[in-house]
């Protein structure tokens, strides 16, 4: 494995690069979603498999897969070697060119995508694929309003910002640059029902005549889609109950509404599946993907297209686009990832990870400590949701919080560093999404951390 040396003179001579990396990052580099006076960067030296490293030969083991999306970890080398063999074969050409692995990759996605979702257009992440895939429901239906969850995050361009629920919104309402016609409702949750339920049920029929009702009252002539994760992602891993998918499915084709389904996050074995929504045996008008599909090796996203919405523009111009939609070196690397996945079991070792490791050490952990209100997820792809008080369910900190209200999660984070374990956290919650190629082994290693730097915030519940 590539690692940094423990050589002193060689150590040393990795420290003063490290220290330059740091040194021009805060000279120039102005970061996303940060305050940029309040933020030291980690500089990371390399990473492999489960793992990357600091200059100082600190090795983490990547419990956050970045941003839930080195879903088959660091540094493949089947992946990395499709890359490379690309960039000496053609490093880049216009869209509007028939090449081999941009054909190749949309065969291989449209032949998982579910029903007839045959057809692949491709762009530069998750955030423009929720862009085109709303145009697309827009055009198509020629109605303007998007329906979406509070608890959802679609991307950070304006009008995958505006459908999003969660805070990171407010600042774009506040300065005037999210798009019109976003309208939230809330989503099944039953640990958090809105709805007064008691069981999943009773939350799945609860939640679905409430979005029956927002439609009536909205207008259904004037909502073009409704836009949902699959899985809810950031905002909690949260698990649709049985029935809910199919039930807006029924929604969709009663009132002429496009469904689109966001697996920006939870597609490409995150789950257990090559998307989620096989879990569910439902099929959506439009799929958004991206992360999982290339593990971020090339930015790169897309929208799986029905039939029927592609036929919408088979004589009508789609009036959208962009320089490196179908990058040939992004195409190579989504070919390569699909194909190690079938090769090596990729989806196969995700889910008996989650049915044999992660849920029942997860669930065993909960037991212990008191500040673990409730466990979800599924595959690769859990949430504890941490809580001052198991009976009264109240969060751990407040939604949204910042400073010293956020100071407990702070602290959770900073003791799974301390144990070498890098933590996806947001706001109460605690999620554990590593590699899909993450061996038992390490999955044990990381779950023994993270029982341990729980203690941590017990200290805060009751």
């Amino acid at each position: 494995m590539t690692d940094i040396s423990s050589d002193d003179a060689v150590l040393n001579e990795n420290r003063a690069a490290g220290a330059q990396v740091f040194a021009n990052d805060r000279a120039h580099v102005f970061h996303s979603w940060s305050a940029q006076g309040a933020i030291s960067p980690l500089p990371v030296a390399g990473a492999e498999g489960s793992y990357f490293w600091d200059y100082d030969g600190n090795r983490y083991l990547d419990f956050s897969s970045q941003l839930v999306n080195t879903n088959i970890g660091h540094q493949h080398p089947k992946v990395v070697a499709a890359i490379q063999e690309q960039a000496g074969k053609l490093c880049t050409i216009a869209p509007s060119f028939a090449n081999d692995v941009r054909g190749e990759a949309a065969r291989l996605i449209a032949e998982l995508a579910p029903g007839d979702l045959n057809y692949v257009f491709f762009t530069n992440g998750g955030a423009e694929a929720v862009e085109n895939a709303i145009r697309m429901a827009r055009l198509h239906t020629g109605r303007s309003k998007v329906l979406s969850t509070y608890r959802s995050y679609h991307g950070s361009t304006s009008t995958a910002i505006s459908v999003t629920g969660d805070p990171r919104r407010w600042a774009n309402d506040a300065v005037g640059q999210s798009t019109g016609g976003a309208v939230h409702f809330f989503g099944p949750h039953l640990y958090r029902s809105h709805f007064h339920a008691t069981t999943e049920a009773e939350e799945c029929q609860r939640a679905l005549q409430h979005l029956e009702e927002t439609i009536q009252y909205e207008g259904p002539a004037t909502i073009a889609a409704v836009i949902l994760e699959t899985i809810v992602g950031t905002a909690g891993v949260l698990m649709p109950p049985a029935g809910y998918l199919a039930g807006v499915r029924e929604l969709c084709d009663k009132y002429g509404i496009v469904y689109i389904a966001d697996e920006v996050m939870a597609g490409f074995a995150r789950s257990g599946a090559w998307f989620a929504v096989d879990h569910w045996g439902v099929t959506p008008d439009l799929i958004t993907f991206a992360k999982g599909s290339n593990s971020g090796y090339v930015p790169v996203g897309g929208v799986i297209i029905s039939e029927k919405i592609r036929d919408t523009f088979k004589d009508r111009v789609y009036p959208g686009g962009l320089t490196y939609s179908g990058h040939p070196l992004a195409c190579a690397s989504i070919v390569a990832t699909i194909n190690a996945m079938k090769e090596e079991g990729i989806i196969e070792h995700a889910a008996r990870l989650g049915e044999e490791v992660f849920g029942p050490e997860l669930r065993a952990i909960a037991e212990k400590h008191p500040s673990v209100g409730e466990v979800r997820g599924v595959g690769a792809f859990w949430a504890l949701d941490l809580v001052r008080s198991k009976e009264t369910r109240e969060m751990l900190v407040p939604y949204n919080a910042a400073g010293a209200d956020a100071a407990p999660m702070n602290e959770l984070a900073a003791a799974m560093k301390a144990r070498r374990v890098w933590p996806f956290i947001n706001f109460n919650r605690l999620h554990v999404v590593p590699p899909c190629t993450i061996s038992e082994e390490d999955a044990r290693k990381g779950l023994a951390a993270l029982d341990e730097a729980l203690e941590v915030v017990d200290a805060y519940a009751s």
